[in-house]
């Protein structure tokens, strides 16, 4: 199978240390980029206590990113657990070409992380919110 965009042992380490994490609390963000020039997957930063809004402002506004997000969801019994979310930052103003490149590494990626739930942004900050997080992890 050929993959348009590489994702190196050392990113697939950082993703399995990040998944196993043990969480007291609070979301937890590993943000990951595609260079365009290399063909490869890098990570760019991981965050701990970050809430969605403040995640939204370390993203970029033109550039696109995945982002495993380990998000504490408070149900309605009472009960706290931390899903994993994969949220796709493909904001509109982006490069199409970047884009277009992001988006065809998407199942690629989602799969290597080991991921099911994928939010879509394509609005910046606005879709990025505890709302939209509460709203597709409790629908299922």
């Amino acid at each position: 199978m050929s993959h348009t965009v590489d994702i190196p042992q050392e990113l697939k380490d950082s993703l399995r240390k990040f998944r196993f994490a043990r969480r007291k609390g609070g979301n937890a963000a590993l943000i990951v980029k595609i260079n365009k020039q290399k063909l490869i997957m890098e990570e760019v930063e991981q965050f701990d206590n970050i809430s969605p809004d403040d995640l939204a402002e370390e993203l970029p506004v033109s550039s696109p990113r995945y982002v495993v997000l380990s998000y504490e969801l408070k149900h309605a019994d009472g009960r706290v657990s931390f899903p994993l979310i994969l949220v796709n930052w493909a904001p509109i103003g982006c490069e199409t070409s970047l884009l277009t490149l992001h988006a065809s590494a998407l199942l690629d990626f989602q799969t290597t992380a080991d991921i099911g739930k994928v939010l879509e942004v394509r609005d910046g900050a606005e879709g990025l919110t505890n709302e939209s997080l509460d709203a597709k992890l409790l629908a299922s």
